[in-house]
């Protein structure tokens, strides 16, 4: 898998955690609720599974524009050579943090999670090192 199939992978893990979360408010909205029920301020009883798929969501967006960066640089750089396979990596150790947030908070999946994300930054430092090179 080269680096830009990842991106895509990437944007599209992302896309799948909102609709999700898009999916249960609509059940609730047909269920009755007021489609504003879901402000900032408010605190609303969302099952834990759709408040740690919000969270991966979450952290989705915070790295996917890294990413994003990166991989096309290197296209615009002519050096996607350069990054190799590592964008499968990427993919690979977003989806395993996403699947342990999804799973739960126990103390062994937090650790996955931390450990799949330091992963992520790591490749991410390398393949940016690689472009600069």
């Amino acid at each position: 898998m080269d680096a830009m199939t990842a991106l895509l992978g990437f944007t599209a893990w992302t896309l799948l955690l909102v609709v999700l979360v898009v999916l249960w408010r609509g059940v609730e909205i047909l269920r009755g609720k007021p489609a504003n029920s879901w402000g900032r301020s408010d605190s609303i009883a969302v099952p834990g599974f759709v408040t740690r798929a919000s969270h991966a969501h979450l952290n989705c967006l915070e790295n996917l524009p890294v990413f994003a960066v990166i991989v096309l640089a290197a296209v615009a750089m002519g050096k996607t050579a350069a990054l190799g396979s590592l964008g499968c990596w990427v993919l690979g150790a977003r989806i395993v943090q996403s699947l342990a947030h999804l799973i739960g908070t126990q103390q062994v999946l937090v650790l996955i999670r931390a450990t799949a994300y330091f992963v992520q930054v790591g490749l991410f430092i390398y393949m940016l090192w690689s472009l600069l090179a």
